[in-house]
């Protein structure tokens, strides 16, 4: 099978271009971004100084062709960055039409500074005359070889496809790790977003690369060391000269601008002790993405952000303390069937997808969640008071802000007999209307001299 090598390299205005050709941040390395993008189309890509050298013509049936091949690489015009390219049959000719000749020149006439292994000789090889790759390869090979090395007539017999060309291959590694240089000292901890947003674009492409989803990452800086010790910070205390912050997703994402959004929230409540000079992005932990599966319906539009993505904001916000989870317990008493904890990612994830876990911000009262849905579980209400409040009675009617009618129950509730004490409760439970309060969660406590208490709200 003939083989067909594409060279192409960043174009100048690339530095200016972000993922999906947005004007966004640069990517901190493009090289390396073009390259892994360029492995989804062959296994076979190298870096040749500046370029990059892709033989594709045993991925030309997969995708339907060499000419649907062809323009599913370059007529989007590159996703990641403007390229030049250029074609050949080597990758030495493809390499030496996009170091200055023209495409459509034939191999014989490609001039000689196009080929890497002659550029050391070129003042040597003007003065005999030679100009291109013909007039070189038409002189006595044994000559060749004892004025200028074995290795310019081995460039020669690759460029004609008389040896095979092998190159160190690329890959695309496990783990994203990418460190940027800043341009400029860095004082406060907001400043760095325009740097981290670098660093996620470059993300971005790897990520897409793998078909995987970023569930926790990790961003450190270092600071600058004469400063730091100028200013006597504490190398201990703020671990060295470097500082880090995690971040935690509940669901695998490549949803860029979401993790924007949380290391903003973050860096805006972090004070920097000493300048920055150098980023650092790896990811921690990623998942595979599954296919997304929308309707047919037009009218089955996503707006905004998901509920996990908006949890993750509040709590990069507000602090983790701030968002509490849910987490249902085996016990019949109301006051022990849910445990609430701060929110993290990982609970968040778990919850979502085993039990529909109810979340709530940080106020001292609780929304009561039971893991079973329909018969008596239905009589749950929606908040339920951090203690059961007594209720006077009058006439043996139970009274809150006047008498309470009583709807339905009762609902009874025993347990606690192991523990014995305080623990052991029996209850009838009744759903009671108010005129001034609405719907309310009453119980008779029918160890404790048949006392009325209110222990619920209904929303």
């Amino acid at each position: 099978m003939p083989m067909h090598w594409i060279a192409l390299r960043p174009a100048p205005e690339a530095a200016a271009s972000g993922p999906d050709g947005a004007q966004a941040a640069a990517l901190v390395d493009t090289h390396t971004a073009l390259a892994w993008w360029a492995l989804q189309f062959t296994p076979l890509v190298a870096r040749v100084e500046d370029a990059l050298v892709l033989e594709v013509s045993a991925s030309e049936r997969l995708f339907g062709g060499r000419a649907a091949l062809l323009d599913l690489i370059f007529k989007p015009n590159q996703p990641i960055a403007p390229v030049e390219y250029a074609q050949g049959a080597t990758s030495l000719v493809a390499l030496a039409r996009l170091w200055g000749a023209a495409s459509a020149q034939a191999v014989d006439a490609l001039p000689l500074h196009t080929l890497a292994a002659a550029r050391a000789h070129l003042p040597t090889l003007a003065r005999l005359g030679l100009a291109n790759w013909g007039q070189l390869r038409a002189l006595p090979r044994g000559g060749l070889v004892r004025r200028f090395g074995a290795g310019l007539v081995d460039a020669l017999d690759r460029a004609y496809g008389q040896r095979p060309e092998l190159y160190p291959w690329l890959t695309v590694p496990e783990v994203f790790e990418a460190r940027l240089e800043l341009a400029a000292q860095v004082e406060t901890a907001p400043a760095l977003m325009f740097g981290a947003r670098r660093l996620l674009a470059q993300l971005l492409v790897w990520l897409r690369l793998r078909q995987r989803g970023v569930l926790a990452l990790e961003l450190r800086w270092e600071l600058d060391a004469r400063r730091a010790n100028a200013l006597h910070v504490d190398a201990h205390h703020h671990g060295g000269s470097q500082g880090r912050l995690e971040l935690r997703t509940a669901q695998g994402t490549q949803d860029t601008a979401h993790l924007q959004r949380i290391l903003g929230e973050q860096l805006a409540r972090v004070t920097l002790p000493a300048p920055v000079l150098y980023l650092r992005l790896r990811s921690l932990q990623t998942q595979p993405l599954s296919g997304e599966t929308f309707s047919l319906l037009p009218d089955d539009q996503r707006r905004g952000d998901s509920l996990h993505q908006m949890l993750e904001r509040l709590g990069a916000r507000l602090g983790p303390q701030q968002v509490l989870c849910v987490r249902p317990q085996a016990d019949h008493r109301p006051e022990r069937m849910q445990q609430w904890r701060p929110w993290s990612a990982a609970e968040g994830a778990t919850f979502a997808t085993k039990t529909g876990a109810a979340y709530a911000m940080n106020t001292g009262a609780r929304g009561l969640k039971h893991p079973e849905i329909g018969g008596e579980a239905a009589l749950y209400p929606s908040w339920l008071l951090a203690a059961p409040l007594p209720l006077g009675v009058q006439q043996g009617c139970p009274q809150y802000q006047g008498p309470l009618t009583l709807l339905a129950g009762p609902q009874r509730v025993e347990a606690g007999w192991l523990e014995g004490g305080a623990a052991c409760v029996l209850r009838d439970y009744f759903v009671a209307r108010s005129v001034q309060a609405g719907l309310l969660w009453i119980y008779r406590d029918r160890l404790g001299g048949q006392g009325w208490y209110l222990h619920g709200l209904f929303a």
